[in-house]
């Protein structure tokens, strides 16, 4: 039977409270995202009932809805029937009692953060990286068809990846100031400012020249293809715009917000958070290089970590600043040696769970389900619904995940794979991301996450499930088959 995707919005509506509780509708892809006026009106445990809802649970102040790949299908329903603009700007609840500033708010309030901001991103890292991806295919790395000096090749590898990297700080400064409320074309001026032709060009200068902010002097930075600087800066963009705004006229309030706050922003950008931002990545691709030159045991226990868990971060929303700090490090050196290596291990594990179950669960419908899964997931690059259908539901299968998912993490880390792109395919396309590191290393790359699914697969067909499980299986089938 086809998804009902009317259906499917019109249930999560009734059940977060209806149109007059939401403020904004999104999606990411594969789940709703929901900003709601008042939290505790949405019944998480009755959503996760509906019929084609996968999952659902609040990360930092936002719903997410988890529905799978027909997710943009739902969301087109959702605002039909609600009336709720997509991407309209979050309006701040005046009449909602203030959040105390625990720890965990504060983490969950840059993780949603983060996360909206880098996944309007997605689309363009793949875009732009895959150019230069069909460039090296081309090119004498692979099969040679074109030169580096051909025009073809220059312009996909070098002119259109520019165009995605380069610009990224006015990309994301658009993005950032989106996702918190702030006017985003004032994000974009302020990325557009960190990679202003004058200040790019002074810092190329040898030696390195200045540039005068309001007569104070600070030395030149090329911030092309920067991700700290601008999120560090577009907060602060949101404080004060919103405090110039509520204290200018509203006659004056089109011209002279704008003005007042860039006049505010600016130096705090310039002087402090870019330089700031600049040198905390520095730090951070350093200090990963610098893990990943170590060798050793310190390395694959790192590998490890990511290759087993990595799941369970992304379930429990803890994914984006380890995935952000990644991206740090391909943009600064232009590859990952062990980070997504070892997510791509963990990704395939899970595959390699959902095909274990399909091979070992007796009941027609289950099996039916895993298959499709299986499929979901190499295919379409959906872990969700293994993740909430399989192991989330059956945790003895999660060993499967553990071991399978460490273990080709470990092999790879072995192998010496490497990563090429910021952003990529999640399905066996994600293969792509390791042609710029040659033959071998797309090989070692496959041999590595083969090896995590065959062992999550494995795992899970022997010790998956208890006895209990699938003989409850087994019972339902066979009651299905007496009622039919």
């Amino acid at each position: 039977m086809a998804v009902d995707n009317k259906q499917i919005a019109q249930s999560v509506l009734e059940l977060v409270g209806g149109a007059s509780n939401v403020t904004t509708a999104t999606n990411c892809m594969t789940r709703l995202r929901l900003t709601l006026k008042d939290n505790n009106l949405a019944d998480v445990e009755k959503i996760k009932k509906v019929k084609g809802v996968l999952g659902a649970q609040f990360a930092g102040t936002q719903l997410q809805v988890i529905i799978g790949q027909n997710v943009p299908k739902v969301l087109d329903e959702f605002i039909a029937i609600s009336g709720v603009a997509r991407g309209a700007e979050v309006k701040e609840n005046l009449d909602a009692p203030k959040e105390k500033l625990t720890p965990k708010v504060v983490g969950n309030k840059i993780l949603d953060y983060l996360s909206g901001s880098m996944v309007q991103l997605i689309p363009l890292l793949m875009g732009s990286g895959l150019f230069r991806t069909f460039a090296v295919i081309l090119g004498p790395q692979m099969l040679n068809i074109v030169t580096e000096t051909d025009p073809v090749y220059t312009f996909f590898y070098t002119t259109l990846f520019e165009a995605g990297m380069y610009f990224l700080p006015i990309y994301l400064g658009y993005a950032a100031a989106k996702k918190i409320g702030a006017t985003p074309v004032l994000g974009m001026l302020l990325g557009g400012l960190l990679i202003a032709p004058s200040i790019v060009s002074a810092a190329s200068a040898d030696p390195v020249g200045v540039v005068s902010v309001y007569g104070i002097q600070i030395t030149a930075a090329n911030y092309s293809q920067s991700v700290l600087p601008i999120i560090l800066t577009v907060p602060v963009l949101y404080v004060v715009e919103k405090f110039i705004r509520k204290h200018m006229p509203d006659t004056l309030s089109t011209i002279f917000t704008p003005f007042c706050t860039l006049i505010v922003v600016v130096p705090i950008m310039l002087i402090v958070l870019a330089p700031l931002g600049n040198e905390v990545g520095n730090v951070i691709a350093g200090a990963l290089f610098g893990l990943a030159d170590m060798g050793g045991i310190a390395v694959f226990i790192v590998m490890a970590i990511l290759g087993a868990f990595w799941q369970l971060f992304v379930v429990a929303g803890m994914h984006l600043p380890v995935i952000l700090l990644a991206q740090v490090q391909i943009i600064a050196a232009g590859y990952d040696p062990f980070v997504f290596v070892s997510t791509n291990c963990a990704m395939t594990a899970v595959w390699g769970c959902a095909f274990g179950a399909f091979l070992r669960m007796k009941n027609k419908d289950e099996k039916g389900l895993a298959l499709g899964y299986v499929i979901s997931a190499i295919a379409g690059g959906v872990t969700e619904p293994a993740l909430f259908g399989i192991l989330l539901r059956f945790r003895r299968t999660m060993l499967g995940m553990f071991i399978g998912g460490a273990i080709g993490a470990v092999l790879s880390g072995i192998l010496g794979v490497t990563y090429y792109l910021a952003g990529g395919s999640s399905n066996f396309m994600v293969i792509l991301n390791y042609l710029q590191g040659g033959q071998w290393n797309v090989i070692a790359a496959i041999i590595g996450m083969v090896v995590s699914f065959v062992v999550a697969a494995i795992v899970v067909f022997l010790t998956g499930f208890s006895k209990e499980e699938l003989a409850e299986m087994e019972e339902e089938d066979e009651s299905a088959l007496m009622g039919a």
